[in-house]
């Protein structure tokens, strides 16, 4: 890849301030120096302090020293939803010196086993209503150590007790499951609590997390994130987003999923770092218990994506809300729509800074200034990134064209995890990083995303792969073959759709949606089901996604 016309690549701001850290372990330590007493974390009206984080976090690294044999560098699973045990884990196990893997609690046990043992994880934190499935693959992986955690378990009594009670008989939310040498986290934490912890010795390049990313291969790939490419997002955001915010003294609503690259930097790790307070929403998608939350406080920010913003303007009980504090709206995970930008700034005053990225990036790349937005575009390069658009060459084009998009900077991976061929296909000797989307480079230094290279398919913000829809689908008894693609959605953007050729005249799109539900995520099993008598392929026999996906855009209507 070269960078032959200088004219071609759009470069931010200086990057300062990455002297003053080792690790990610120095930011969060002077983050609960200066902040100390001040909220850092809510979730279902119970708070964290930095104070109380701090604490609570070095309990857990001291049991994880003292109670198991983990080791720096050594791998632990996190399982959970917007809990605050979350932050707790993922402080305490980096404290400890692992490296966290983020893991979604939408995954199936396939999924679920896959990134267990790509990840070589040696411990897992995992919520009760998720362990039956980590009952059914636990043989299958390296797991050594397994911890459960109930949804009220941070609250204090009776609070917890009736928050765990309610999950567990009321609304019958957690399967039976057997795993009788887990420990629950209260516990661990209780033991941790008696002991000394000592702080791991980790250096900026050493791995923090591995964040797992769809690949084109089908099959999630686990990104390499150092510490380095965490703390200089976290510098990055707060050079970007900065403007906006007020460290200390921000309110800010965090529905969307930390286990997510765009939660778990922005929230869990920048808003820390800034000394902010942030509302963790366990279940967004449940709107009425969402909106009521929304109710109880006076957010000054509040962060999300194009879906969630369009759902929240259609309520009246979210338009009722006040926005008087609301200052700052931060949309990523997906295309902003400019009829979204416009009903959300109609309903509560504010405008939405879009910004891009990608789990590869740690994950900012770009951000709208705050005080210069401008819609259509995913604003300009943070601090100390470069960016170029190529030709399929791999030579930089000027200004003004399309190209793929390649980004340069502190916060571009260390490389996909075991995959060293498939990291040399993204990643240039030189450092830039092909992230597969078609762009143009504004004279005015703003970027526009014009089209996606890869196949992939942008659910409400999750990667959907078609070849790991198309494998699962390969399996079913009645299927000849299949091709999945992503078909517009007002609702979450894109959606799913599937074409199959039948080899049973009896298949029909119910129970084949019921064999993707058993071994596919909620967000990947195929919304639509359109049987045909065969697929449009290539002269060598490959099927021809794009043509299927051109003649569902070209519908009318």
């Amino acid at each position: 890849m070269s960078e032959q016309n200088n004219a071609g690549v759009l470069n931010g701001a200086e990057l300062k301030g990455m002297e003053n850290y080792r690790s990610l372990m120095d930011v969060f330590h002077e983050a609960v120096q200066r902040f100390a007493d001040k909220p850092a974390f809510s979730c279902m009206g119970q708070t964290l302090t930095f104070t109380e984080l701090d604490r609570l976090s070095a309990d857990f690294a001291a049991w994880l020293q003292h109670e198991t044999e983990l080791q720096p560098g050594d791998r632990i699973a996190i399982q959970l939803p917007n809990v605050l045990q979350f932050p707790i884990a993922v402080f305490g196990a980096l404290r400890a010196g692992l490296v966290v893997v983020n893991t979604n609690p939408l995954y199936t046990e396939r999924e679920m086993a896959h990134q267990f043992k790509d990840s070589g994880a040696r411990a897992i934190l995992i919520l009760a209503n998720m362990a039956s499935k980590l009952e059914k693959v636990l043989d299958r992986t390296e797991i050594k150590h397994v911890l459960v955690t109930e949804l009220g378990d941070m609250h204090g009594f009776p609070k917890r007790f009736l928050i765990n009670a309610v999950v567990k008989y009321v609304k019958k939310m957690v399967p039976a499951y057997s795993l009788p040498k887990a420990i629950p986290f209260r516990k661990a934490l209780q033991i941790g609590a008696g002991k000394q912890h000592h702080e791991a010795e980790r250096s900026l390049d050493d791995i923090a997390a591995l964040q797992y990313t769809g690949g084109t291969t089908g099959m999630p790939k686990g990104t390499m994130l150092t510490h380095c490419n965490l703390v200089a997002n976290m510098l990055q955001a707060g050079a970007a987003i900065g403007p906006g915010l007020e460290e200390g003294k921000e309110v800010v609503i965090a529905p969307l999923p930390v286990y997510h690259i765009y939660t778990f930097t922005v929230n869990c790790l920048f808003l820390m770092k800034s000394g902010n307070h942030s509302i963790l929403i366990p279940n967004p998608r449940d709107l009425d218990g969402f909106v009521k939350e929304l109710q109880k406080v006076r957010f000054s920010a509040f962060i999300g994506l194009n879906t969630l913003f369009n759902a929240l303007c259609n309520r009246e009980d979210f338009r009722k809300l006040d926005f008087s504090r609301l200052r700052l709206t931060i949309s990523g995970g997906m295309a902003l729509t400019t009829p979204t930008a416009n009903r959300w700034k109609e309903v509560t005053g504010c405008d939405i800074a879009e910004g891009y990225g990608l789990t590869e990036t740690s994950p900012v790349v770009s951000f709208n200034p705050v005080d210069a937005i401008q819609l259509g575009t995913i604003g300009k390069p943070v601090a100390g990134t470069a960016v170029m658009v190529t030709d399929a060459e791999g030579n930089a084009l000027p200004l003004g064209e399309p190209g793929e998009l390649c980004v340069k900077g502190p916060q571009v991976m260390k490389g996909y995890w075991n995959l060293d061929e498939e990291t040399t296909k993204v990643l240039s000797d030189d450092g830039w990083f092909r992230t597969g989307d078609i762009a143009v480079l504004q004279e005015d230094g703003y970027i526009r995303i014009v089209d996606r290279k890869k196949d992939m398919i942008l659910v409400s913000g999750f990667n959907v792969y078609p070849n790991e829809i198309e494998d699962v689908v390969a399996g079913h008894p009645g299927v000849v073959e299949s091709a999945a693609v992503g078909v517009p959605d007002e609702n979450s953007g894109e959606a799913v759709k599937l074409f199959v050729v039948k080899r049973d005249d009896d298949l029909d799109e119910k129970s084949l949606r019921e064999w993707c539900k058993k071994e596919l995520a909620g967000y990947k099993v195929p919304r639509l089901i359109e049987f045909r008598d065969e697929l449009p392929k290539t002269n060598v026999g490959k099927v021809l996604r794009r043509q299927l996906r051109d003649e569902e855009t070209g519908k009318p209507g």
